[in-house]
């Protein structure tokens, strides 16, 4: 079973030097049918005016990724932690025990568009930990690039859960197929351009949530970006 989740129904905020659209309930979006899917909490499109961001503030007991789709993305945290995420770059703070970060626009004038995930993680308390890897646009060109995983395969960044999470671009004839394990479920999010899923157009925003598929198919892309979760067949996130 395939549903779809527009992007016109996601909850909006802006405020001025942010703009950010919201899958999931988050901050002062509250969608009682929108609480997340399986371990999958947060899906945040954000963007960053130049020269602003996210000051300093604390984190637990959550696994944390951006990635980064136009401009550049500054971080700083508590682990002592100074980098630069561009596109391409992912970066998976594990937030564990405590720790605290920002994120900034890495440009005075450049905008800075990127996707902030949460996955809930399999065990509290954890000693937190840092991450970050490019994945090259060679890497994700007409397939599904492994980027997450529980146990770092293919050189991903290894993630307190068992979640998979894979990127791909997609333009023209190319496509992919992701066979998935008996009850799995997935979570499928267009974070630019759009692309047929299972013969179902998405565009820029959408997502979809699969039950009781054994297949994905990508195809018939147009300048599409495309993250694709596999997840353990549980409706909502709890915490351990």
């Amino acid at each position: 079973m395939l549903a779809i989740r527009k992007a016109s129904d996601r909850g909006a905020a802006n405020h001025g030097w942010l703009k950010s659209f919201h899958t999931f309930s988050f901050a002062s979006y509250r969608n009682p049918a929108e609480q997340g899917f399986s371990d999958l909490l947060v899906i945040n499109d954000d963007t960053v005016t130049g020269g602003q961001g996210f000051g300093e503030h604390p984190h637990r007991d959550m696994e944390i990724f951006s990635y980064v789709l136009e401009g550049a993305l500054e971080h700083q945290d508590s682990l002592g932690t100074g980098s630069v995420i561009r596109p391409g770059d992912v970066q998976l703070m594990s937030a564990g025990s405590g720790v605290s970060h920002s994120e900034y626009n890495h440009s005075a004038s450049e905008r800075v568009h990127f996707l902030q995930i949460w996955i809930v993680p399999n065990v509290r308390r954890a000693e937190p930990r840092y991450q970050q890897q490019h994945f090259s646009a060679e890497a994700k060109r007409g397939r599904l690039a492994l980027i997450i995983s529980p146990d770092g395969a293919e050189g991903s960044l290894e993630v307190r859960q068992d979640a998979r999470v894979y990127a791909g671009l997609f333009d023209g004839s190319e496509s992919a197929r992701l066979q998935l394990a008996p009850e799995r479920h997935a979570y499928v999010h267009v974070a630019r351009g759009s692309l047929e899923l299972n013969g179902v157009l998405l565009q820029a925003g959408d997502g979809a949530r699969l039950r009781g598929e054994r297949e994905l198919q990508l195809a018939h892309g147009t300048d599409a970006e495309v993250l694709v979760f596999d997840l353990r067949p549980n409706e909502l996130p709890q915490m351990p």
